[in-house]
């Protein structure tokens, strides 16, 4: 095999894999995304009666800010 073709099928081969991962990587989170949503404020206040506290907005939101804080690290 002429080693200009071999060069020639590898960057091809790996274009073609860097395009299909992509797409499949792509698809598989959006999919994760839609059967595990983000938590939101509903979810913690649901969360927050289910353990038998009273949900205020005041606690709502610091549950909120430290949820944030946490993903960034």
């Amino acid at each position: 095999m002429n080693l200009g073709l071999a060069i020639v099928l590898i960057i091809v081969a790996l274009g073609i894999g860097l395009i299909g991962g992509f797409y499949g990587a792509r698809t598989y989170m959006k999919k994760y995304f839609q059967d595990n949503p983000p938590i939101n404020e509903d979810m913690i206040v649901a969360m927050m009666s289910q353990m038998g506290q009273k949900p205020s907005t005041k606690k709502v939101k610091k549950v909120m800010s430290m949820m944030k804080h946490q993903q960034r690290k």
